[in-house]
């Protein structure tokens, strides 16, 4: 499944783009680091070190910030438009009702 996945969605990619827009997409939902540490289930210190570029967004913390970014209205359009959640990986993701 791993070889499945890095085949079409190229991760550091968009790991990146998500820690360079986050504290934007923060923004405009109105959060502090604090409040979306505790939505992410991460601690604050990580939330700041990605927004200084002191450490790189891990595969898992992304997924978790996708997910918060990507069920707000506020947020949920910016993410194709910054590159990232594209087509690929949102059909890769998607849950069969």
């Amino acid at each position: 499944m791993e070889k499945t996945l890095n085949k079409f969605i190229n991760k550091e990619q968009l790991t990146a783009n998500m820690a360079e827009n986050l504290p934007v997409l923060r923004a405009k939902l109105g959060l502090t680091q604090e409040e979306l540490s505790n939505l992410a289930g991460i601690s604050r210190h990580t939330v700041i070190s990605v927004e200084s570029k002191k450490r790189e967004l891990s595969w898992s913390t992304f997924l978790a910030l996708a997910f918060i970014f990507a069920n707000n209205e506020a947020t949920a359009n910016l993410l194709n438009i910054l590159g990232i959640l594209n087509d690929d990986l949102m059909n890769y993701i998607k849950v069969s009702k």
